[in-house]
């Protein structure tokens, strides 16, 4: 049994769910998004809220129905508070600014690196050496910021490079004289 699938999601004030077939369609504030489920599970919307149930005992049914579960929470918080994520920058001369649809990153090579920003995704830099993600979609908020974050990935020695906010980054020892 799902311990996940079986909560119901709760829809929030000024949200709404429609379900046809087996896509769910949620409207809130920050827009409109949509999933599509497989046969696997049943989703139905009740009392405010939207119930996601396996259809049989499979292993392929269970599986399905907490992963449902979580994409349509994913839907509502995405378009009620949206998703969020933080990166910074460390190096000396390295620094990231955000000019419109397009992010420019100083990270030590002999060129800089122009990053585009996808259509659905807001990208700030409150600080040269901070940049923030933001979006409705929690897949394109993170393919984005890995995407960013792999021009320059922190190394083990001086911990160089972009990582995200409150990352661990195991350190190594140099060379003893």
């Amino acid at each position: 049994m799902s311990r996940i699938g079986k909560k119901p999601v709760e829809l929030p004030a000024g949200v709404t769910a429609s379900v046809s077939g087996q896509t769910v369609e949620v409207k809130g504030p920050k827009g409109t998004h949509s999933f599509t489920a497989t046969d696997d599970v049943n989703i139905v919307v009740e009392d405010n809220a939207v119930t996601v149930s396996p259809r049989g005992t499979s292993k392929r049914a269970l599986q399905q129905w907490g992963m449902s579960r979580t994409m349509v929470a994913n839907l509502v918080t995405g378009v009620t508070a949206g998703f969020k994520k933080e990166l910074e920058i460390t190096g000396v001369g390295y620094r990231a600014q955000a000019q419109g649809n397009v992010v420019k990153l100083n990270l030590g090579l002999s060129h800089d690196v122009d990053f585009p920003v996808p259509a659905g995704v807001t990208v700030t830099t409150p600080k040269p050496t901070e940049i923030i993600i933001e979006g409705t979609d929690p897949q394109l908020v993170g393919q984005v910021a890995a995407n960013i974050r792999e021009w320059r990935k922190p190394e083990p020695y001086k911990g160089k490079g972009i990582k995200y906010k409150g990352e661990f980054i195991f350190r190594k020892e140099g060379k003893k004289k």
